[in-house]
Order: C-alpha cells, then sequence, then structure tokens
C-alpha cells in the first residue's frame, strides 16, 4: 500500500507540473503571436527591447516544451511499470534524485556522463537528455516521497 501511495504522489506531482506546463505554454504561444501581429511605432530602442524580450519567451517556450516532453516520458514510465530505474544503466535512480526531479530517466552518474559527453553520447534514440535538466528543483512543490517504499515492490510492478 505504501509503494502505492508514493507513486500516487509523484504521478500527482507530475501531472499537477504537467498541466500548469501547457496552460502557461498555451498563454506564451497565445501572446507570441499577438505580438508579432501588432504593428511596430516606436524607436530603435524600442526595437531593441522587443526583440530581447521575444528572444527571451521563446527560448522559456523551449525550455517549458522540453519539460513537458520529460514529465510525459516519466507518466508513461509510471504506466509501463518501470519508473526509477536509469535507461541507460537500469540501476535504481536515487531517491533524492527522484524527490528533486521526478521526471528524470537517469541515475546522476549517468546525467554526468551525457553532460560531459555533450548530452548527446550515451542518449537512446527514443528518450530525451539531461544535459542541463539534471540540475533543476522545482521549489513549489514539498511534497516528499520515500522511494525505498517504491522500491520494495519494483521488481513485481514490472512483471
Amino acid at each position: 500500500m505504501l509503494r502505492k501511495e508514493s507513486l500516487q504522489k509523484l504521478h500527482n506531482r507530475l501531472t499537477t507540473r504537467r498541466d500548469a506546463l501547457r496552460r502557461a505554454l498555451a498563454g506564451d504561444m497565445t501572446s507570441l503571436r499577438e505580438v508579432a501581429a501588432e504593428d511596430f511605432v516606436g524607436d530603435s530602442v524600442d526595437a531593441a527591447v522587443d526583440a530581447a524580450n521575444e528572444e527571451i519567451n521563446t527560448q522559456l517556450v523551449e525550455l517549458e516544451s522540453h519539460e513537458l516532453e520529460q514529465i510525459e516520458h516519466a507518466l508513461s514510465m509510471m504506466a509501463r511499470g518501470v519508473y526509477g530505474r536509469c535507461e541507460y544503466c537500469s540501476e535504481k535512480i536515487a531517491v533524492e534524485r527522484i524527490n528533486a526531479l521526478p521526471y528524470t530517466n537517469s541515475c546522476i552518474s549517468c546525467a554526468r556522463e551525457n553532460e560531459r559527453r555533450g548530452a548527446m553520447g550515451m542518449m537512446k534514440k527514443s528518450s530525451q537528455s539531461q544535459g542541463r535538466w539534471g540540475s533543476i528543483r522545482d521549489t513549489n512543490i514539498d511534497s516528499r516521497v520515500n522511494l525505498s517504499e517504491i522500491e520494495a515492490g519494483y521488481s513485481e510492478a514490472g512483471r
């Protein structure tokens, strides 16, 4: 029962973040379209500021899209019963890493190796690179999960 509750907490955390990202991306895309459709009136400084703001917004959309893809992937791993295992070496991912980054698909060793190799060296065809995402933490969510409860029943879930 504890394993199921821990997985449910993680699932809820991931779906909450996924839904927030979807809403944010929908808003970001709408605002980018609105800015592009506006007639520009102003001097060269205004144009430079607008261009810089548009670039920042575009980069944020890219980062949020990447995080959303990783969350979707983690949710699919949960559904398949393989969540919590590194996709590169098949070892268990540390509890601390899962709590800090619940959508991770690699252990810290493999993530470091990916970064060392330019985040592409060990990448599987269908998986996403951890690259710079290994250090991101969601500080707004403080619910912690004890993954030792999940790990205890892990071998039974994969069957």
